[in-house]
């Protein structure tokens, strides 16, 4: 059985609590840490509004970025990875009350 330790990192000022095995959460902290940066940009930078709008905003930038390092051929090890976060992502949003504005 593996270990998970549960880690809080913040998006937008916001706290979540993800359980991630030890040796990944360096990973994970970078991960949040160039969503949080990307987020930001968005918020700043567009009329977009809404936390859930700017995340799917990023959430295809990231995508397309991913796209064109692999030459638009994202192999079957990729795609899981890539539904993996984004049902993560998905399952965070999704704890998120989208009724708050954001500050």
């Amino acid at each position: 059985m593996s270990v998970t330790n549960t880690l809080e990192i913040y998006i937008l000022d916001k706290p979540f609590r993800v359980n991630c095995p030890p040796e990944e959460q360096e990973i994970l902290r970078a991960s949040a840490s160039l969503l949080d940066k990307k987020m930001r940009e968005v918020r700043t930078h567009s009329r977009i509004s809404g936390l859930e709008r700017i995340a799917v905003i990023v959430a295809l930038n990231l995508s397309r970025e991913l796209l064109t390092q692999t030459g638009g051929t994202a192999t079957v090890d990729q795609d899981a990875i890539y539904q993996h976060w984004l049902n993560r992502m998905d399952s965070t949003l999704s704890a998120i009350d989208l009724k708050e504005p954001l500050s």
